[in-house]
C-alpha cells in the first residue's frame, strides 16, 4: 500500500508540474497567427501590384527618343481613321532561315484625305513593310519594347512615303512568330 501511495503523488506532482494546456488560449493564439499572416500578404500583394510591378516590369518608365513611345496629349482623345492593310507572311532575318512572321496592321491616320493617299501608294507601302519587316530578327521583336521600336519605325517610314505626314500610330492586330 505504501508503494501505491507513492506512485499516486508521484502522478499527482507530475501533473501539477506540466503546465496547463487551455484550448481556448491555443485556438486564440492560431487565430491571431493567421489574421497576421493575411493582413501581411495582402500588404505584400498591394505592395506589389500598386507600387514594384510597374517599375520592375517597366511600364512606368517615361517616354523617350530612344524608345520613341509618345503618348497622345490628353486633350486629344478622339481617336482617329484605321487603314487596315492585308495580312504579311515574312521570313524574319535569321541564320537558318527557319522563323516566319505573320502579322496584320492597322495604321490611324487623321483623316479620310492620308487614307485616300495610302489606298492609291498601296505597293509602295507594301515594299516598305515587307523590307523593313524582313530584316528583322527574332531578337528584335520578342520583346514588348522591340515591338515598340518596330512600330515607331514604320510609322516614321510610311509617314516618308506620304506627302503629307499624317499616320499617328501603328496598331498590330495579329502579330504572329514561329
Amino acid at each position: 500500500m505504501a508503494e501505491e501511495e507513492k506512485e499516486s503523488k508521484q502522478v499527482k506532482e507530475s501533473k501539477t508540474d506540466a503546465p496547463e494546456t487551455n484550448p481556448k488560449r491555443s485556438a486564440k493564439k492560431w487565430i491571431i497567427i493567421g489574421v497576421v499572416v493575411l493582413f501581411l500578404g495582402g500588404g505584400g500583394y498591394a505592395a506589389w501590384n500598386f507600387l514594384l510591378a510597374e517599375r520592375l516590369l517597366g511600364r512606368d518608365t517615361p517616354p523617350t527618343e530612344e524608345t520613341g513611345h509618345k503618348t497622345a496629349p490628353a486633350s486629344d482623345k478622339e481617336f482617329g481613321i484605321i487603314f487596315e492593310m492585308e495580312p504579311f507572311l515574312v521570313n524574319l532575318l535569321d541564320k537558318q532561315g527557319t522563323r516566319y512572321l505573320k502579322t496584320t496592321i492597322g495604321f490611324e491616320v487623321e483623316n479620310n484625305d492620308v487614307k485616300e493617299k495610302m489606298n492609291r501608294r498601296t505597293a509602295q507601302l507594301k515594299d516598305t513593310i515587307l523590307l523593313l519587316l524582313s530584316s528583322m530578327s527574332y531578337e528584335d521583336i520578342n520583346k514588348p519594347d522591340g515591338k515598340l521600336q518596330l512600330k515607331n519605325k514604320l510609322v516614321m517610314r510610311i509617314n516618308q512615303i506620304l506627302p503629307d505626314a499624317g499616320v499617328r500610330t501603328v496598331y498590330f492586330t495579329e502579330f504572329v512568330v514561329q
